[in-house]
């Protein structure tokens, strides 16, 4: 019924002459006056949450050798020793009524205790089950009472959504309590945001301010069709563009959590992608600027064996139109494993159809997991074996040789010269490391100094520091 009404109302003014005086008339009924989103509102807002969490971080002595300057020009500074409290403040969505709620990532990341509130003020603590660091999303379940169902959000469809439809961002900005602001979808597959590997969002005028990141942004039947992420401000408030991560891509990583899964696995292209500028654009007889140019193929995976070429130009996949690299990735990661994807590709200015398995990147060789021990600048590093997988899992650069830091324990050696998740190990000490082994048996020793060479991000950075 509060569509139709708000539709005859919209079409009657477009009815109305457009001149000034017919702009200023008074409504012509109460039902006019009393139009509002309270129905919308009423029927999201129970299933938004917040979402607190913290973490406990130790006390350790610090080790004088960290304040070597050439560690912190290496390394950009290292962490300080702990002993205070880390707090975050977020919001969260009800998905499933055992309790299931789809946050930020970055909302609870390296937190160890969350809680969850509801916006009827019950509180309850709350399991983390899964962290997406690539579309930087969470899911938590609200540890309540045996056999307790909470309100939940029904999913919408992100890729029926239009530029200009009205959109709520239902949220607990500034930790001020469960607010509700209103504005429309203002663009849609945007990309080049830099706010997580699978950048393709809703981006929307709804005011988004801090403490909203996590919470719900909903169509005017109260179906959730993102969740509100980041903004951009010069302020730190909002200024009317904000993002949300589509809800096409959070029911995978729902549907992971819900069976078991700790860790979401998407389908590989196995192909190195690059966005079209004008020149490349030109130099391939392309009208716009518009497509994912395949800079290069692996011979072993499934872009190679569908057909896929270098010189290629990726400009939709299974029918859904893609303008940049980034579109690809985000049609192929909301896709589950299983089955095969149709890749549109212009081949030397003609038409052409590549069939993509989907399936996931191959762990060749296995990871083989280790935390380097003893006295070492990566003592305390996590660190794996380079695979497609692990490339894929962990954003790693392009590079086929080295080990990838995973994870640096707190207060460790490695945490205190500010080794950093990403960075690839080249070599130590002039040995080159091709094996999480390698470099195991290469921190072992106690040497004078410590000749060091790593890849963080593409930048290749070599240092010697004094043992």
């Amino acid at each position: 019924m509060f569509r139709k009404i708000f539709a005859a109302v919209v079409l009657a003014s477009f009815a109305t002459p457009l001149h000034a005086e017919a702009t200023r008339q008074p409504p012509a009924s109460e039902t006019q006056v009393t139009l509002s989103f309270a129905p919308v509102v009423k029927k999201a807002a129970p299933a938004v949450v917040n979402v607190y969490a913290q973490r406990i971080e130790r006390t350790l002595r610090r080790n004088p050798l960290f304040d070597d300057p050439i560690f912190q020009r290496f390394f950009g500074g290292g962490r300080g020793p702990g002993g205070a409290t880390a707090r975050s403040l977020g919001s969260g969505v009800i998905v499933d009524p055992s309790g299931l709620v789809v946050t930020n990532n970055h909302v609870i990341a390296d937190m160890n205790e969350v809680k969850v509130a509801l916006a009827d003020r019950r509180e309850f603590p709350a399991d983390i089950l899964l962290r997406d660091t690539r579309s930087d999303l969470a899911i938590l379940r609200i540890k309540g009472p045996k056999g307790a169902t909470f309100p939940v959000l029904q999913m919408g469809d992100s890729d029926a959504l239009q530029v200009g439809d009205l959109a709520l961002a239902i949220g607990d900005p500034f930790g001020v309590g469960q607010t509700v602001t209103q504005g429309i979808i203002s663009a849609l597959a945007r990309t080049e945001t830099g706010i997580s590997d699978y950048g393709f969002f809703i981006q929307t005028d709804a005011a988004i301010n801090p403490g909203n990141s996590g919470g719900a942004l909903v169509d005017m039947s109260g179906r959730l069709i993102g969740i509100n992420a980041a903004i951009v401000s010069q302020s730190g408030g909002s200024v009317g563009i904000g993002f949300a991560i589509p809800v096409n891509m959070v029911k995978d990583v729902l549907e992971t959590a819900m069976a078991g899964g700790k860790e979401v696995h998407r389908p590989w292209l196995g192909a190195t992608l690059q966005n079209l500028n004008r020149d490349i654009a030109d130099s391939l007889g392309l009208d716009r600027q518009a497509g994912a140019l395949v800079a290069d193929v692996d011979p072993r995976g499934p872009a190679a064996e569908g057909g896929l070429k270098q010189g290629d130009v990726i400009i939709a996949v299974d029918g859904k139109d893609v303008y940049d690299s980034g579109g690809v990735g985000y049609r192929l990661a909301a896709k589950p494993i299983g089955g095969v994807a149709s890749l549109s590709v212009l081949r030397n200015g003609k038409a052409a159809v590549v069939p993509l398995k989907l399936e996931a990147a191959p762990e060749r060789p296995p990871r083989d997991q280790l935390t380097i021990a003893g006295s070492s600048p990566f003592a305390g590093a996590t660190v794996v074996n380079i695979s497609p997988a692990t490339t894929e899992q962990y954003s790693l650069p392009h590079v086929s040789q080295g080990v990838a830091v995973i994870g640096v324990q707190d207060g460790s050696p490695a945490a205190m010269v500010g080794v950093q998740n990403g960075d690839v190990v080249l070599s130590l000490n002039g040995e080159k490391i091709q094996t999480t082994r390698d470099l195991q048996r290469a921190a072992a020793g106690s040497p004078y100094v410590w000749r060091l060479q790593i890849n963080r991000g593409g930048q290749v950075i070599s240092s010697v520091i004094g043992g």
